[in-house]
């Protein structure tokens, strides 16, 4: 029984359970995305915020202050939490700090010149399904830091998108403060005209050379 029991092959010991810790992927990957979410807060300033809407910001400049602070924060707890719930969901420290240990692991086999691993029976099935699952924990993790990309890009279209459409609507009130000033002084210049003393001689004239052919016209 003991020659039996020495024949065979020994089992693995267990292994520890994956550490919850963010190790250096999963640390990057979430520093990538505040980077991206602290830059797309910053790219909302204030100045640009108040410039699209002026007359708040002349006249309620503080409760202007109070919504953007309001929305920029509102914003940026609902991107945190959306993600973090993402992370716990897909439990990507967990996955990410076991890629870690594979990579490392693999390197270290490689740099030993080791070509052959384990005896794959003497795995045990947690590593066995983690190294199947290794190509789709990297392929995720390049999709997501896509996906982050791809809403960073997209926040600063739509902020050059308003502060495009801050500086045509700029345009649209400089023509139309240009056309009012312009029907000012028209109206300025006809008041002065009508005012004037040579006018009135000329509406006087006409009134007496009327009220002649009518006295002509009775006779």
């Amino acid at each position: 029984m003991a020659d039996t029991q020495a024949g065979r092959s020994p089992s693995p010991p267990p292994q520890p359970p994956v550490a919850q810790t963010p190790g250096p992927r999963a640390a990057q990957f979430q520093k990538l995305f505040g980077d991206a979410l602290n830059h797309t807060i910053r790219t909302c300033s204030y100045s640009k915020f108040s410039a699209c809407f002026p007359t708040p910001a002349k006249y309620a400049s503080q409760t202007l202050n109070s919504i953007w602070q309001q929305i920029t924060t509102k914003v940026e707890a609902s991107a945190k939490k959306e993600f973090d719930d993402i992370m716990v969901e897909r439990d990507v420290v967990a996955g990410l700090n076991e890629l870690e240990r594979l990579v490392a692991e693999a390197r270290s086999r490689k740099e030993r010149g080791v070509e052959a691993g384990e005896p794959p029976h003497t795995l045990p099935p947690e590593r066995l399904y983690l190294a199947h699952l290794a190509p789709y924990l990297l392929r995720t993790e390049a999709e997501l830091e896509g996906e982050l990309k791809r809403l960073q890009f997209e926040n600063e279209e739509l902020v050059e998108g308003v502060q495009g459409q801050k500086e045509e609507a700029e345009k649209l009130v400089g023509g139309l403060e240009a056309f009012i000033a312009d029907l000012e002084r028209a109206n300025e210049i006809m008041s002065n005209e009508v005012d004037g003393s040579g006018v009135r001689r000329e509406v006087v004239d006409i009134e007496q050379e009327l009220r002649a052919a009518g006295r002509e016209a009775k006779l």
